[in-house]
C-alpha cells in the first residue's frame, strides 16, 4: 500500500495563484504530476479542490471527501462524491479501488491525513512563483517526513519524502 500526496508550491509556499494551483505550477511540475497521476488506482481530493481544479476527466477513479454534497463533478463518471471525512474516505476507496492512493488536495486535507499517519509520503514541487494565496510552510510541512529525493529540473525543485518511522 502506498498513500502519497503530490503538492505544488510557490517558493513562497503558496498553493494558488489566481484561485488554482494551475497560477503555480511549472510545465515540468505538470508532466511528473500527470506521470503520478495515471499509476494511482484513485485519487482523493477534498470538495474545495473539486470545485477550482480540472477534475472533470481523471484516468482512475476520483474520491472526492467533502461535507457538501453539491458534486462539481457530474459530468466525471468516475467522481464518488463521498460526506465522509478524509481518513474515512481514503478507507473506504482503498477497499474499493486499491491500496495506490494519489491525494491532490490542499494543506488541510493533508495535515489531517499526517496527523492520523495514513500518509506515506508527498510528491513536493517548489516551483518560482510567487504571491500567491493561501501559503504553507514548507520546512514545517517536510518535517514530517524524511528525504528520500531532491532534484531541480527547469526551475522547478522536485522533493520525494517519506513518513518519519
Amino acid at each position: 500500500m502506498a498513500v502519497f500526496s503530490s503538492l505544488v508550491v510557490g517558493g513562497d509556499g503558496s498553493t494558488t495563484k489566481g484561485g488554482n494551483s494551475g497560477g503555480i505550477a511549472s510545465g515540468v511540475d505538470r508532466s511528473a504530476f500527470l506521470t503520478r497521476r495515471r499509476s494511482a488506482d484513485f485519487l482523493l481530493i477534498g470538495g474545495q479542490t473539486a470545485r477550482t481544479e480540472p477534475y472533470h476527466r481523471t484516468p482512475v477513479p476520483v474520491v472526492i471527501s467533502s461535507r457538501s454534497m453539491i458534486s462539481a463533478l457530474a459530468d466525471n463518471r468516475l467522481a464518488h462524491w463521498w460526506n465522509l471525512s478524509p481518513t474515512a474516505a481514503l478507507a473506504k476507496g482503498i477497499k474499493q479501488f486499491g491500496p495506490n492512493v494519489l491525494v491532490e488536495s490542499g494543506p488541510t486535507i493533508i495535515n489531517e491525513l499526517i496527523a492520523n499517519k495514513v500518509l506515506d509520503g508527498i510528491y513536493l514541487s517548489v516551483t518560482s512563483v510567487v504571491g500567491g494565496e493561501y501559503p504553507i510552510d514548507i520546512e514545517k510541512l517536510l518535517a514530517n517526513f524524511q528525504e528520500v529525493k531532491r532534484e531541480e529540473i527547469d526551475g522547478t525543485s522536485f522533493i520525494e519524502a517519506r513518513r518519519l518511522k
